[in-house]
C-alpha cells in the first residue's frame, strides 16, 4: 500500500492487486462538503468514477504496466480549487520479473528465503485463491502457479491435480507439469459459464505413494465486461391517462446483464434515448436510471392530439458510462388513455321536426353531436335530457347506439286542438361525468321546434260506456235514451252519423242523425243475452272527413225484474220403489224471476186426476222446498205423472202446474231399481220414439234401393249375349281362384260333362262346350256320344276321360285346361244306396274286386270288403 500526500487537505489510498483490472482510490474530504470532480491523465487505460473508484479498462501485465505515474486531479466545483496526486503501479508482493509464485505443501514450516531464482511464499494451511481474468488473449498454456514439496530435494516426485477442469468435466482446462509442478491454464475462461474452479494438488513418489497431504487450490475467474445488457422484452407496452400530472407512474422496463452484478460490469443504468412525437415537449417522460421506472415529467398529455408515444430506452453497464460501458436498446410504447375531457357539442343550435297529432312512437327529429373523446366509450356516448318545453312528458330523446344521435320521439298522443307547436330545450351530456376542471360549453344545449299536423280524429262517445236502468217488459217502439258522440276536430266542419254495430238480441234501433235509441222488441231480463241483469249494445259514430273516421260506444242497460215468469218443479223426473221406505220425495221450485217475485212458494196437488190426491200428499218444508209422499204402502211399477201447482210471492202472484214424472220400479235390498231397463223402455218419450221410427224408415229405404240395384244389374247381365244355363244350378256359383287359368271368364264351364248320363233328360241337355264371354264360336260344336247308364267297374274313370277328350276337342274352349271342378256330387247315383257297404251280414257274398279299378281311394274298400274270410 502506497500513500501519496496531496497539496491541501485531501488524501488518497491506492490499492492495486495484480492482475486485477480495477483499482480503488479512497479520499477524505476533511469536512469541506463540496462537490469534487476527478480526472485521470491516462484515460485510455484507466477511468475514475465520481466516487473515486478507478477502473482498469484492459488487462494489465508486468510488461504492460505504465512506467510514467498516473496523475489524478481532484477539482472542487464550488470554488474551482484543484488537488492532484501521482499513482505508481507496482506488481503485488511475492511476484517479480524473474520468478513465478510458488505454493508449498504444508508438510513443515520454513522461512521466506530465496531458492535459486524463485521466491518462495510462506506456507500456510489456507491457500489464497488464484485470480485469473476471463477471456484472456495471452499465449497458452499460461502459467499460473508452481506446486512444490520439501520432499523433492531427496527424491523425485510427481505432481498432479484433480477436480472439475482438470480430470473432471470440463476436462483439459488446467494441466500441471508432473515434474516441475507448474500449473497452467490451456484456454480462455468464461466467468458466465464457470465463475471458479476448486482443484486439489497431489504429490507422489515414483512408486505412486503419497508423500504429501493434498492441498486445495481455488481459482477465481475475474469478470470482464464482455456481455451487453439484454432487455426482457424488446417492446414494452404501457398506458397513462391523458391529463396526468407530472410524476405519474407509467411503467417499468427491465434489463439483465450476464456480467458480475457486484462489479461495474453488471451495474446497469437506464436512460431515454428518444421520444416520438416530441409534442407538446420533447421530454414528456423520464426514467429512473437504476430501477427502469418511467414517469411523466411534464403536463399536457392529450389523447385527442397525441394518442401514443414511442420511447427508445437505452440500458448501459459500467454504471452507465457512455465511453466504456456496453449498451442495448428497447422500445417502450405508451398509449395515452382517454378520459372524459371533451363534452358532446351539438352541430346546430336549432333543430326542426313535425308530427301528426295522436301519433306515438314516432321520431320527429334527429339531434347530431360531436365528441372528440374515443368513440364507443362511456366518455363518448351521449345522453340527451329535455330540460324545458315539455311539461306533460310527451317527448323523449333516446340515443342511437350506432350514430350517437338523439332521437326526439313522441311517447304520448299530441292534440292539435290543444297545442300546435312545441319548443323543446335539450341538453347533451356523456354517460360519465366530465373530468375535474372541464365544463360544458354552450354547444351542449340545443332547441328543437316541433310542428303538430292536424288530422281527422275519430268521434268519441262520452260517457263510454253509458249505463241506463229500465224495467224489463218494456214494449216495442219505446224510447230509451239519446246516445251521441262528439267530434274532437273543432276546426273542421263535419257531421256525424250513427249506426248499430252490435245488438245480440236485436232489441234496439238508433236514429242515424240524432242518436235516439228506441226498442223494436220487448226487453226480457231472463233472456240468455242478459248477463248479471245487464244487456250491452255497441254503436258506431262516423264523420264525413277525409279520410272518414269513426268511433264506437257501448250502451249498458240494467234491466230491473218484474214478475213475468211462473215457477216450475225441479227435478222433473225421479224414481221410487214399489214399497218405498221412506216414501218421501224432495222437490224444489224454480222461478226465473228474482226476489220478491220468486219465493217463498206455495205447493199443492191438482184435483185431477182424482187418484192423485188419493195416493199422494205434498208437504211444504221451506219457502223453496216441499216433500211429495205416498199415502199407500204399495204401488205398481210404471211411470206416474203427478201435477203440482206452484205459486210464487210476486205482487201479482203467478201460478203454474208442473208435472213430476215418478218412475216406480222393483228395488233390491240396497234400494236400487232392478228393472231399470224395462222402465226406461216403457217410459220412452215422444222424441225417442220418433227417432227410432226414422231409423227404421231409413233402413227400409236402403234395403229397397239395394233390391232395385240388384234387379237392374240382372237386367244388364241378361242384355249381354251370353250362353247362360237357364237352370238355377248351384254349380254356377262355384268360383275357383287357385288355378293358373285366364281369369274370371274361365269360370263359366259346362259342368254337364261330369253328370251321370241317366240323370240328364234328353231334351234338357245343354250344348256341349260353354263359350267365353268375349268370344263367338268359329266352328260347329261337336256332338258327344251319350254314355250308357249301365254301371260297370270302370264307369267313373271312363266318364272322366270322355269328358276330358270332349274338352280337348272343343274349338271354343280356352287355350288351356280349366275343367278342374270335381266337387259336384250330382243329383243321384246309378249305384243306388251304399248302405250295403256298411252291412257285413248282407254283403258277404258280393264281389267288390272291381273297386280296385276305381283308383287308390277305393282300394281300401276293396281290401275291407272284397277279401276272403281270412
Amino acid at each position: 500500500i502506497q500513500q501519496v500526500p496531496f497539496r491541501g487537505c485531501l488524501s488518497f489510498n491506492l490499492m492495486f492487486c495484480f492482475p486485477s483490472p480495477s483499482l480503488t482510490v479512497k479520499f477524505v474530504n476533511c469536512g469541506r462538503g463540496g462537490l469534487v470532480r476527478f480526472e485521470c491523465s491516462n484515460p485510455s487505460d484507466f477511468r475514475i468514477e465520481a466516487d473515486g473508484v478507478v477502473y482498469a479498462l484492459r488487462p494489465l501485465t508486468l510488461s504492460t504496466l505504465p512506467t510514467v505515474p498516473v496523475v489524478i486531479v481532484a477539482s472542487d466545483e464550488t470554488n474551482q480549487q484543484q488537488w492532484q496526486t501521482q499513482v505508481r503501479l507496482t506488481p503485488p508482493v511475492g511476484q517479480s520479473q524473474q520468478g513465478l509464485q510458488e505454493i508449498w505443501f504444508p508438510s513443515r514450516q520454513t522461512d521466506s528465503s530465496s531458492i535459486g531464482q524463485l521466491k518462495r511464499m510462506k506456507r500456510d494451511w489456507v491457500i489464497p485463491p488464484i485470480n485469473v481474468p476471463e477471456n484472456s488473449r495471452g499465449e497458452f498454456p499460461q502459467d499460473l502457479v508452481r506446486i512444490r514439496s520439501d520432499n523433492d530435494k531427496n527424491r523425485s516426485l510427481r505432481y498432479s491435480v484433480t477436480g472439475p477442469g482438470a480430470d473432471q468435466p470440463p476436462t483439459g482446462i488446467f494441466i500441471i507439469h508432473p515434474i516441475s509442478g507448474e500449473l497452467s491454464v490451456m484456454k480462455p475462461l468464461d466467468r458466465e459459464h464457470i465463475s471458479n474452479f476448486h482443484l486439489r494438488a497431489h504429490a507422489v513418489d515414483l512408486n505412486g505413494n503419497q508423500v504429501e497431504s493434498p492441498i486445495d487450490i481455488v481459482i477465481n475467474v475475474i469478470d470482464m465486461n464482455d456481455n451487453r445488457p439484454e432487455f426482457i422484452h424488446q417492446i414494452w407496452n404501457g398506458s397513462v391517462p391523458e391529463g396526468s400530472k407530472p410524476g405519474t407512474f407509467v411503467m417499468t422496463v427491465t434489463s439483465v446483464d450476464k456480467d458480475d452484478p457486484k462489479t461495474a460490469n453488471g451495474m446497469l443504468r437506464y436512460k431515454i434515448g428518444s421520444q416520438n412525437p416530441e409534442s407538446p415537449t420533447s421530454n414528456m417522460f423520464t426514467i429512473n436510471n437504476k430501477t427502469g421506472d418511467i414517469i411523466t415529467v411534464a403536463a399536457g398529455l392529450d389523447r385527442e392530439k397525441v394518442p401514443q408515444y414511442t420511447l427508445i430506452i437505452q440500458a448501459t453497464d459500467m454504471e452507465g458510462n457512455p465511453m466504456y460501458g456496453l449498451s442495448n436498446t428497447a422500445t417502450a410504447v405508451i398509449r395515452v388513455t382517454d378520459i372524459n375531457d371533451n363534452p358532446p357539442e351539438f352541430t346546430a343550435e336549432m333543430f326542426f321536426g313535425e308530427v301528426p297529432e295522436n301519433r306515438v312512437n314516432v321520431i320527429v327529429a334527429n339531434l347530431t353531436v360531436t365528441d372528440k373523446d374515443q368513440p364507443n366509450t362511456l366518455a363518448w356516448k351521449a345522453v340527451y335530457k329535455i330540460t324545458g318545453g315539455d311539461p306533460t312528458g310527451r317527448f323523449s330523446v333516446p340515443t342511437d347506439p350506432t350514430t350517437n344521435e338523439g332521437l326526439v320521439t313522441v311517447v304520448k298522443p299530441i292534440d292539435y286542438e290543444i297545442s300546435r307547436t312545441y319548443m323543446l330545450t335539450v341538453v347533451a351530456v356523456n354517460e360519465v361525468s366530465l373530468a375535474r376542471g372541464i365544463y360544458s360549453p354552450r354547444q351542449s344545449t340545443a332547441t328543437v321546434s316541433i310542428r303538430v299536423i292536424d288530422v281527422n280524429e275519430s268521434p268519441y262517445f262520452d260517457p263510454n260506456p253509458k249505463l241506463i236502468k229500465l224495467d224489463e217488459g218494456m214494449l216495442a217502439e219505446s224510447t230509451l235514451t239519446t246516445f251521441t258522440a262528439q267530434d274532437p276536430d273543432r276546426f273542421m266542419q263535419q257531421s256525424i252519423r250513427y249506426t248499430r254495430l252490435s245488438d245480440p238480441a236485436n232489441w234496439l234501433r238508433i236514429d242515424a242523425n240524432t242518436g235516439r235509441i228506441t226498442t223494436i222488441a220487448v226487453l226480457d231480463r231472463e233472456s240468455p243475452y242478459v248477463k248479471d241483469n245487464m244487456y250491452s249494445a255497441t254503436f258506431l259514430a262516423s264523420d264525413n272527413g277525409v279520410p272518414p273516421a269513426s268511433g264506437t260506444g257501448t250502451l249498458q242497460i240494467s234491466l230491473l225484474d218484474i214478475n213475468d215468469n211462473a215457477p216450475h218443479v225441479y227435478p222433473q223426473e225421479t224414481e221410487m220403489c214399489k214399497k218405498p221406505e221412506p216414501n218421501g220425495i224432495n222437490i224444489t221450485a224454480l222461478d226465473g224471476d228474482l226476489n220478491p217475485n220468486a219465493g217463498p212458494f206455495a205447493f199443492e196437488l191438482a184435483n185431477r186426476p182424482s187418484d192423485v190426491r188419493r195416493n199422494w200428499t205434498i208437504t211444504r218444508l221451506s219457502g223453496d222446498y216441499a216433500q211429495l209422499s205416498l199415502k199407500i204402502g204399495f204401488l205398481e211399477s210404471g211411470i206416474y205423472e203427478i201435477p203440482i201447482i206452484i205459486t210464487d210471492s210476486g205482487n201479482l202472484p203467478m201460478s203454474n202446474t208442473s208435472y213430476l214424472r215418478v218412475k216406480v220400479c222393483q228395488c233390491d235390498h240396497n234400494g236400487d231399481c232392478t228393472d231399470q231397463q224395462h222402465i226406461i223402455a216403457a217410459g220412452l218419450g215422444t222424441g225417442a220414439i220418433i227417432a227410432i221410427l226414422l231409423c227404421i224408415i231409413i233402413l227400409l229405404i236402403l234395403v229397397l234401393l239395394f233390391v232395385v240395384w240388384m234387379k237392374r244389374r240382372d237386367k244388364e247381365r241378361q242384355a249381354k249375349q251370353l250362353l247362360i244355363d237357364p237352370e238355377d244350378d248351384v254349380r254356377d256359383n262355384i268360383l275357383k281362384y287357385d288355378e293358373e287359368g285366364g281369369g274370371e271368364e274361365d269360370q263359366d264351364y259346362d259342368l254337364s260333362q261330369l253328370q251321370q248320363p241317366d240323370t240328364i233328360e234328353p231334351d234338357t241337355i245343354k250344348p256341349v262346350g260353354i263359350r267365353r264371354m268375349d268370344e263367338r264360336p268359329l266352328h260347329p260344336e261337336p256332338q258327344y256320344p251319350i254314355r250308357s247308364a249301365a254301371p260297370h267297374p270302370g264307369d267313373i274313370g271312363d266318364f272322366i276321360n270322355e269328358g276330358l277328350k270332349a274338352a280337348d276337342n272343343d274349338p271354343t274352349a280356352p287355350p288351356y285346361d280349366s275343367l278342374l271342378v270335381f266337387d259336384y256330387e250330382g243329383s243321384g247315383s246309378t249305384a243306388g244306396s251304399l248302405s250295403s257297404l256298411n252291412s257285413s251280414s248282407s254283403g258277404g257274398d258280393q264281389d267288390y274286386d272291381y273297386l280296385n279299378d276305381w283308383g287308390p281311394r277305393f282300394r281300401k274298400l276293396a281290401d275291407m270288403y272284397g277279401g276272403s274270410d281270412d
